[in-house]
């Protein structure tokens, strides 16, 4: 406890040097947060600490004994090295935060190293759906124009970027992008009936893609469009008949009879 207390007093007394580094990692993963100090600094004493979204003692150096057994989030998952280092892992989501390592070297000068580590999910196999638009008069014959939408599932700090496949040297950037690159705008043609499309989401460490051959949706909507459009005529005047006749049976019920049960023609007939 003395220790503490002195690396501590050490380092609200002294002057300080600080360095700040990023460390990237994914969940699942073991991630080493190096202690680097400049060269010729004997290190006599050391403190991890975990600074964000708590603050919680992790391991110390102290006369020579390396030491793991104060309580915290990472109880069970930290394991001080020989050259202080801090090994972390297997990694969770909720680790991510600011970790800081404290060294006195033997004449008592000081050094703070701070790392900023962020722990992100593995990214799942993004989805892509394929929207066809509607046909314009102005829109040339035997082309379609499609909407190539990507979504990867239950994912933060994702970015999408698309790839043409079969083809050489073809940016996609010429075609519409939309809401930050996850949907993408194309025209094809009779000749673009075997192209596909690569929707890559990806985030700082992990990455995952899907591929789709677009043509083959235009199709199957053209042909969906067509069967819609004879059921809707199947359906359609055969009640238009049954109407007209019924219209017609009540004008010629509704003359002989003067009763006051009468079948009421619209209007429209």
């Amino acid at each position: 406890m003395w220790s503490l207390w002195g690396l501590l007093l050490c380092e609200a007394l002294l002057p300080i040097v600080v360095i700040s580094v990023q460390v990237l990692s994914k969940v699942g993963d073991t991630v080493l947060l190096v202690a680097e100090c400049p060269p010729g600094f004997q290190v006599r004493e050391a403190i991890w600490r975990s600074l964000w979204p708590s603050e919680e003692l992790l391991a110390t150096l102290f006369r020579g004994s390396l030491e793991t057994l104060y309580h915290s989030r990472f109880l069970g998952r930290v394991q001080l090295h020989s050259n202080l280092s801090l090994e972390l892992g297997p990694l969770k989501t909720g680790d991510s935060g600011n970790f800081s390592v404290l060294m006195v070297d033997t004449g008592g000068q000081t050094w703070t190293q701070t790392l900023n580590l962020k722990v992100y999910g593995a990214v799942p196999k993004p989805m892509v759906q394929v929207f066809t638009a509607a046909t314009e008069e102005a829109q040339p014959p035997n082309t379609c124009q499609i909407f190539l939408s990507c979504w990867a599932p239950n994912m933060s700090d994702i970015t999408y970027s698309w790839r043409r496949e079969g083809t050489i040297n073809v940016d996609v950037e010429l075609h519409s992008l939309f809401s930050n690159g996850q949907v993408l705008s194309v025209s094809l043609g009779l000749g673009d009936k075997d192209v596909a499309y690569t929707c890559i989401a990806s985030n700082p460490v992990s990455w995952d893609m899907a591929t789709v051959i677009p043509w083959e949706s235009c199709h199957h909507e053209s042909a969906s469009g067509k069967a819609s459009y004879k059921d809707v005529l199947l359906v359609v005047i055969p009640i238009s008949l049954f109407l007209i006749l019924a219209g017609l049976f009540g004008a010629w019920h509704h003359g002989p009879c003067s009763g006051t049960n009468y079948l009421s023609v619209p209007d429209d007939f």
